[in-house]
C-alpha cells in the first residue's frame, strides 16, 4: 500500500493539498513493516491546482493523507482511484500509522489568506483549496 502526506516542508502534515507540492510517500506492506520512505517534490505545474491532466506521479498512490483538501481535489483523485483523507495528525508518521490502525485524527478548521474559518466537511473543507 502507498500512502502519500502532504507536507510541504517534509517534517509535518500540511493542508491545501491541491496546492501541495511535497509529499511524503509511504510504501508500507503490513502495520509492522518499517515503510519505504520517499519524499517527493513536485514542480509547479504538477500539483494538482496547476495540472493539465495525463499520468500524474500521485497517480500510483492508495492513499493521500492531508490537513485539508478541497470537494474538487478530492473528486479528481478519486477518478483515478486515489482515496483522499484529511486528519487532524500533524505527525506524518502518526498520520500513517493512525491511519492503518484506523484511528485518524478528525481535521481541524483552517484560516484563509481573508481570514475566513471554515469547517472541515466530510473528506474535505468546504472551500476550493
Amino acid at each position: 500500500m502507498k500512502i502519500a502526506v502532504s507536507s510541504q516542508n517534509f517534517k509535518s502534515v500540511t493542508g491545501h493539498a491541491g496546492k501541495s507540492r511535497r509529499f511524503i510517500i509511504y510504501d508500507v506492506g503490513t502495520p509492522c513493516d518499517s515503510p519505504e520512505v520517499v519524499w517527493l517534490d513536485l514542480p509547479l505545474e504538477m500539483s494538482f491546482h496547476e495540472f493539465s491532466g495525463g499520468k500524474h506521479p500521485l497517480d500510483d498512490m492508495d492513499v493521500i493523507l492531508t490537513a485539508s483538501a478541497g470537494r474538487g481535489f478530492i473528486a479528481k483523485l478519486a477518478q483515478r482511484g486515489v482515496k483522499v483523507i484529511t486528519c487532524g495528525e500533524s505527525d506524518p508518521r502518526k498520520a500513517v500509522r493512525d491511519y492503518l490502525t484506523g484511528k485518524v485524527k478528525p481535521a481541524m478548521p483552517h484560516e484563509h489568506l481573508e481570514q475566513e474559518r471554515h469547517e472541515p466537511v466530510f473528506g474535505g473543507c468546504c472551500c476550493s483549496c
